[in-house]
């Protein structure tokens, strides 16, 4: 028989379709729960616990020198729990009902100006190479489409449309949505094919994007990737494919597009999600504001 532990892991899985980077942090956090109260009150089980409990390890984590975030990250894993033993009628009391997140101050995430993209884009002019083609190509479609590190990672050679101009991703929890190509970046598209296919022994065929080796890119290579050629040009500190995503948001609000057609090309649920890019232009927006307005002068 499972325990509500396996089964809450079969319901994020299969049900919520959570991606294996999610479900393994879910479940991480829940062990550590488990491990804290076994130490601390003697009790396996963590079925029936109270909020006292929960504050306690709140209490020592935080004194552990855990940021909020993480520690806020982690009531979020119980939360879920507790929320499918109530759901599944395995108990009758939520111990996190009356939880309140601790208090993150807010971060502003600054995007690469459109200079600094510019000069990238100057500097790699004339790719030469399997590599430098397909660098080129990984930098554009992070800033022509928004897509998330994960999404061009998993990028399959079947959901490459270059004729129609469209590629297929799969998002958060396994949803699949259309993203238009740039008829600029097709050319691109083309030579990457061509240099890729001068590749030999390919060994994860299937996937867009690979190394000179025929392995599908991982995070850390995609990471170092940006980073590497940011640094040539910005002096910003963040220099990461987010802050590329973040870019391509803030650069289509500031030349007039509309927050639901971004929320749509990001793959956002929610339009919450989606107006944490809105500081940006709203900068850019007061600059013009104070730029034009005669009682400014």
């Amino acid at each position: 028989m499972k325990t509500n532990k396996q089964a809450f892991q079969d319901y994020l899985q299969l049900e919520k379709k959570y991606s294996s980077h999610t479900l393994n942090a879910y479940m991480n956090d829940i062990t550590s729960f488990e491990s804290f109260n076994k130490l601390h009150f003697d009790q396996e089980n963590i079925d029936q616990v109270n909020y006292s409990q929960v504050r306690s390890w709140i209490v020592l984590l935080v004194d552990g020198e855990i940021s909020n975030v993480s520690v806020n990250r982690k009531m979020a894993s119980l939360k879920a729990f507790y929320k499918f033993l109530l759901k599944t009628k395995q108990i009758e009391v939520n111990p996190m009902l009356k939880h309140k997140a601790l208090k993150v101050p807010k971060t502003i995430q600054i995007p690469f100006s459109e200079k600094e993209l510019v000069d990238i884009m100057s500097q790699m002019n004339n790719p030469v190479g399997f590599e430098e083609v397909r660098n080129r190509l990984v930098i554009d479609l992070f800033y022509t489409t928004g897509i998330r590190r994960a999404e061009l990672i998993g990028l399959m050679m079947s959901n490459v449309d270059v004729s129609a101009n469209v590629i297929k991703v799969l998002g958060k929890r396994n949803k699949e949505r259309i993203i238009p190509i740039l008829p600029v970046i097709t050319s691109q598209f083309l030579m990457y094919i061509k240099e890729r296919g001068s590749i030999e022994n390919i060994v994860d065929e299937e996937y867009f994007f690979i190394t000179k080796k025929g392995l599908k890119l991982n995070e850390t290579f995609v990471y170092r990737l940006i980073n590497s050629y940011f640094s040539k040009v910005s002096k910003k500190v963040k220099k990461s494919p987010h802050v590329l995503r973040h870019t391509f948001a803030t650069h289509l609000l500031n030349n007039g597009a509309d927050l639901n057609s971004v929320k749509e090309l990001l793959g956002h649920s929610s339009l919450a999600s989606t107006q944490v890019y809105t500081h940006s232009s709203l900068v850019a927006l007061k600059k013009v504001y104070a730029e034009a307005h005669p009682r400014n002068k």
